[in-house]
């Protein structure tokens, strides 16, 4: 019975934020596709399982892309980002999700 909640706790930390961007939108509406930022070790059944947790829909995909950081300059000093996961969560058809309404 503890394998549950510890479970639960994985999922909600393994979506980090939504993506909302131009591209982001034009896939939400011709491929059924949410874009999110996801935790750098996060697999696509953990993905699946935290979005249909958090969310309450049916997802049919899963694709993940690493995303490299990019190097940065400030005055004669240079940094780099850090990498980080971006997972596109295709819905199944029928299914949508609503950032601005909050539930």
């Amino acid at each position: 019975m503890n394998a549950t909640p510890m479970k639960e706790e994985r999922l909600l930390q393994v979506i980090l934020a939504p993506i909302i961007s131009e591209k982001a939108t034009m896939l939400a509406d011709k491929r059924e596709q949410v874009i999110f930022r996801v935790a750098t070790d996060a697999t696509k059944p953990e993905i699946k399982a935290a979005v249909e947790l958090l969310f309450k829909v049916q997802v049919k995909d899963v694709k993940v892309a690493n995303v490299k950081g990019k190097n940065k300059r400030f005055g004669r000093f240079t940094g780099r980002r850090s990498d980080w996961k971006k997972a596109f969560v295709c819905l199944k058809p029928g299914q949508e999700l609503n950032f601005a309404a909050g539930e």
